[in-house]
């Protein structure tokens, strides 16, 4: 088991952390739309959330060796499922086939008041 931290991502705000690894496994804490350099969030734009979790999330799989490209699993969780669309938006931004298999879930809230959570699993070739 081994510890991945990348500097460009926030950095934890609880006894976590931002990714494990075993073997050829990474698996991948929940990431907000925190800001890196200030730890706050980036917007209260849910677009804009949505790109900085993506991004957050990438600077991560990075840290492990790996890429976006690499995910085979994502968590998604929004408070507000009306915004699922944007979702689907982003992921074509941001993924290529073949996409992640994939969970989209509605709760009431977020830590920091953030409108959008993602984790996932991630395998290295």
């Amino acid at each position: 088991m081994h510890v991945v931290h990348s500097k460009s991502a926030p950095e934890a705000i609880g006894t976590y952390s931002q990714a494990i690894k075993c073997g050829q496994t990474v698996y991948l804490s929940g990431q907000i739309p925190l800001d890196p350099g200030t730890m706050q969030l980036c917007s209260d734009d849910i677009k804009l959330q949505i790109n900085q979790v993506i991004d957050n999330l990438a600077a991560v799989c990075q840290a492990a060796g790996g890429s976006l490209a690499n995910i085979v699993k994502l968590n998604v969780y929004l408070t507000d499922l009306s915004h699922f669309p944007l979702i689907n938006e982003a992921m074509g931004r941001y993924f290529d086939m073949p996409y992640p298999a994939r969970a989209a879930i509605g709760v009431s809230a977020l830590p920091k008041g953030s409108q959008v959570e993602m984790d996932g699993i991630m395998v290295l070739s």
